[in-house]
């Protein structure tokens, strides 16, 4: 499993991410204080706090380090 911080600045991003995030299979899950959201739907991202970081996290170890080189323009450091 893996987890990254990510940013999303404007509603371009959000389907940007998503159009990234279909491409892969098993779960992301994104979340923003207390709500955990499936980072695949568009509807649920939009429900997050955007403005600030949110947590994004992959299920499958096998291909986490290709999802987090395809996310480095949404990753942020803690």
């Amino acid at each position: 499993m893996a987890s990254v911080n990510i940013r999303l600045k404007e509603i371009n991003d959000v389907y940007k991410l998503v159009n990234v995030l279909v491409g892969f299979d098993g779960d992301v899950d994104l979340e923003s204080g207390r709500y955990k959201v499936d980072g695949k739907s568009i509807l649920g991202i939009f429900s997050l706090d955007l403005r600030n970081p949110i947590k994004l996290t992959y299920s499958d170890d096998e291909r986490a380090s290709e999802l987090i080189e395809q996310l480095k323009p949404f990753i942020v450091e803690d």
